[in-house]
């Protein structure tokens, strides 16, 4: 005896959806559902929301991306997207923001037990018996109106400084590579927590029904000294269409999307209609709300095939587009080409555009590689800020940049103003964000110094998620989603939105 009623004609008729309805008996319902029937009938006499709470978010309809949850945001929102850009190995602050110049005077000098005060070493640095602090071998100068202190090395930023709002008393618990970047993206330094972008996707949903929510890019033309792994773009536990979607350089930007050699497709929604109809009684049957995510995805890759090689074509944009981004805007994949890619995606409005380029952990050769680096990075990340705000996008869009953590006022190995290394440094470190909501041409918090701890205004990790999600108009305490028994965010059960940088 069939305990679904059919009312459509192809799952009456069909013979393989019959045949998995049959797997669901009446012996077999009673007997995965005696724990079910009795929660149902203790509802009934004391209420569902005694027992499984009144404030549980409800869960978006699947078939519907642009959905989010119905009650947010909580309050108006100043962002409408954003894109971070992510510079993952740790820039050295001290050679590109937190301009410290007695480090001039006190050059070769050992740093003070007292400043030092115990902290926690890498590997790197526990071997060495001597900590000789080393300044900066590039100049700084202020630039703008509001007279900020940039490296010689980022001439092109130096030009937008009064579009920045410069943290410099950011800190972190983690102090190799792996938790600290885990840590900045999904709130936890352990693997298997949504993204940032994924916990926005989930609760806002999609302004475009066409494209995802989330979207990561990673430069193609950047030193790989620390891998990078989808676990920071995953989904974590929330359903798996809010996952990032990772866009590559060349033909295909999407894995598996186009059509197959010899294929022409013409009868895709027909089998689209079909798969739907299958997972549809897989629903009925098991109600795992997994299978109304992987509906979700095959419906947005069908319209993804259309909307991706559109959005992804560069052929109308103007030379002198290119020529603000630089040469290396041309070819698809470097930095520069993300970041003009990373404008077109928020124009089409994708939610969270994720950049990452590594090749920052400068442990010894510090000049040189930063130097190639900012040279890689410079032009297209200021003219990502001008090309925004030309357009009117940048006063709705938050840009983000920075790494996981810092680097040591200390040296490893020589001194050398043309070799000197700087280890992984998390007690304070810069990064900067720009656009909606935040003020412009404004420095938020103060180093020693040395460059070595907070003195003023320390912005923790947590801090600054619950203060991106606050630009988005959601309280972060409020963005939750229940997992095992416990209710989870992104910010675990710390983070304070950090209302002095607010405009």
């Amino acid at each position: 005896m069939s305990l679904h009623h059919h009312d459509a004609p192809l799952r009456s008729s069909n013979a393989d959806l019959q045949e998995i309805e049959k797997k669901m008996d009446r012996r077999r319902f009673l007997t995965k559902t005696s724990l079910g029937i009795g929660s149902m009938a203790l509802g009934s006499l004391m209420g569902m929301e005694k027992i499984f709470g009144q404030n549980t978010p409800p869960i978006p309809a699947a078939t519907n991306p642009s959905m989010g949850l119905g009650h947010l945001p909580h309050f108006v929102p100043k962002a409408k997207r954003v894109i971070y850009l992510f510079q993952a190995g740790g820039p050295s602050q001290l050679d590109l923001y937190d301009y410290k110049p007695k480090l001039r005077d006190l050059h070769g000098q050992e740093l003070p037990d007292s400043v030092r005060d115990g902290q926690r070493l890498t590997g790197m640095s526990a071997d060495q018996s001597s900590f000789p602090m080393t300044s900066s071998a590039f100049n700084f100068k202020q630039y703008g109106e509001s007279r900020a202190w940039v490296s010689e090395l980022m001439p092109h930023t130096a030009e937008v400084v009064d579009e920045l709002c410069f943290i410099k008393s950011l800190q972190t618990s983690q102090i190799n590579h792996d938790p600290a970047i885990t840590f900045f993206q999904t709130g936890h330094q352990l693997p298997g927590r949504p993204s940032m972008g994924s916990w926005l996707s989930y609760g806002l949903g999609s302004d475009n029904e066409n494209l995802p929510a989330f979207i990561v890019m990673i430069s193609k033309d950047a030193v790989r000294d620390q891998p990078l792994y989808a676990k920071l773009w995953g989904n974590g536990f929330l359903p798996s269409q809010h996952q990032g979607i990772q866009f590559r350089s060349g033909k295909d930007p999407v894995l598996y999307l186009g059509n197959p050699e010899n294929y022409d497709g013409n009868d895709r929604r027909e089998m689209l209609d079909y798969l739907k109809s299958l997972n549809e009684v897989q629903l009925d049957t098991y109600g795992d709300p997994e299978i109304n995510a992987r509906i979700a995805q095959y419906e947005m890759a069908f319209r993804m095939q259309t909307s991706v090689p559109e959005v992804t074509d560069m052929s109308k944009e103007p030379n002198w587009v290119y020529e603000m981004y630089g040469e290396e805007s041309r070819d698809p994949g470097t930095y520069a080409a993300n970041c003009l890619m990373a404008r077109k995606l928020i124009e089409n409005d994708v939610k969270f555009v994720q950049l990452y380029h590594q090749g920052w952990d400068h442990h010894g050769s510090l000049p040189n590689g930063i130097r190639n680096q900012c040279q890689k990075t410079d032009q297209a990340t200021a003219a990502l800020i001008k090309d925004l705000k030309q357009r009117g996008l940048l006063e709705d869009t938050l840009v983000v940049w920075g790494g996981e953590f810092g680097r040591t006022v200390y040296s490893q190995g020589t001194l050398s103003p043309d070799n000197y290394g700087r280890d992984h440094h998390p007690r304070c470190f810069t990064k900067w964000m720009a656009g909606a909501g935040v003020k412009p041409g404004f420095s938020y918090g103060e180093t020693d110094d040395f460059g070595y701890n907070v003195v003023k205004d320390p912005v923790s990790v947590h801090d600054l998620q619950a203060t991106m999600l606050h630009l988005f108009g959601i309280d972060h305490e409020r963005l939750t989603f229940k997992h095992l028994g416990r209710r989870y965010r992104l910010t675990d059960v710390e983070g304070e939105v950090v209302k002095g940088i607010l405009s």
